[in-house]
């Protein structure tokens, strides 16, 4: 493949990784009308090895979208429904003593395992999402001083309602930043909608979960990972990236700007998300589209222009429409 910014075809062999993706996406749209971006985005994730936080109102398909790609994978999956009495134990684990060895040894929680849904994460109080702190940024946890580490590939895919308050817990911006995506799904358009009935009337009583097929195995996963840490950056991308995400700790709009772990995440998705498109180099438009979802839950905008309708999406645009391409 060419191309006029980088004279040189591909020298990474990434056919292998576009057949799996395209397979993902063909085993999911079984189920799921629209969604295209989402997808796009959840895989993005699971290849650079990111979390994602899927935000929506009730309906709009984010927990079954989650748990249709987590099947499209041959991997160990689990799901927790976070709830206002769950304990940081009943995440992550705890010690129990074994009568046969006279000794203690841990029990594993459910978030170990390779691909994690945590549906309703605002719901569940503090000390239970600060349980997730040392697993999202390290891949390991630290119990009563003992490190269990958590075998790759491992993504958590996290939901909630922005809407409903009540019995909920903002999560803090801390662990806001440990996560490499936010991404809103919002209502379908109106032939969407027709088409989620008609498909939803001709399955019948068939389980839509049961309609999707494992296509990729978790060791497929890491040897994508791994060879996507190798797609080509520019130094003038690497430059780019840097603008855009400095831009944000001196705009006017905002109370809090990105840190270099934004830097950082927009540069791994951006060659994920080059790899999906089969190339071995990133291009300013990866980084454009990859960027929004990177920054849009890691700045803060002051209270006076949040209280004028401005959202985090509209100013991420103004920056990036300010600052040159480069060619």
């Amino acid at each position: 493949m060419e191309n006029e910014t980088f004279p040189y075809r591909n020298r990474m062999d990434l056919s292998a990784l576009k057949t799996a993706t395209g397979k993902i996406r063909d085993e999911i749209k079984k189920v799921i009308v629209g969604q295209d971006t989402a997808i796009d985005l959840i895989l993005t994730a699971i290849l650079s090895d990111g979390h994602v936080l899927i935000e929506g109102v009730p309906g709009v398909a984010k927990t079954i979208t989650a748990k249709l790609v987590a099947k499209c994978i041959s991997a160990p999956f689990s799901r927790i429904q976070f709830t206002p009495d769950l304990m940081p134990s009943d995440v992550i684990g705890t010690y129990v003593f074994n009568e046969k060895t006279t000794d203690f040894e841990f029990k594993k929680g459910p978030v170990f395992s390779h691909i994690v849904l945590i549906d309703e994460i605002n719901r569940a109080p503090a000390k239970t999402q600060a349980a997730l702190f040392e697993v999202m940024a390290e891949r390991q946890i630290t119990v009563d001083g003992k490190t269990q580490v958590f075998s790759r590939p491992f993504t958590i895919l996290a939901t909630q309602n922005p809407v409903e308050q009540e019995g909920t817990y903002r999560l803090p911006e801390a662990q806001l930043d440990r996560f490499l995506f936010k991404i809103e799904v919002n209502y379908p358009e109106l032939q969407e909608e027709i088409e989620i009935i008609k498909k939803h009337n001709g399955m019948q009583a068939q389980n839509e979960i049961d309609m999707v097929n494992p296509v990729i195995s978790a060791e497929e996963i890491v040897t994508f990972q791994n060879l996507i840490k190798q797609v080509h950056v520019e130094d003038s991308l690497v430059g780019y990236i840097a603008q855009i995400v400095t831009s944000t700790r001196t705009n006017p709009n905002l109370y809090l700007g990105a840190s270099p772990r934004a830097s950082i995440a927009i540069l791994n998705a951006a060659k994920a998300y080059a790899a999906l498109q089969g190339k071995d180099f990133i291009t300013p438009d990866d980084v454009k589209y990859i960027a929004p979802s990177v920054l849009k839950h890691r700045i803060i905008l002051t209270p006076e222009r949040e209280m004028e309708g401005l959202t985090p999406t509209m100013v991420v645009k103004q920056i990036m429409e300010g600052i040159e391409i480069p060619r």
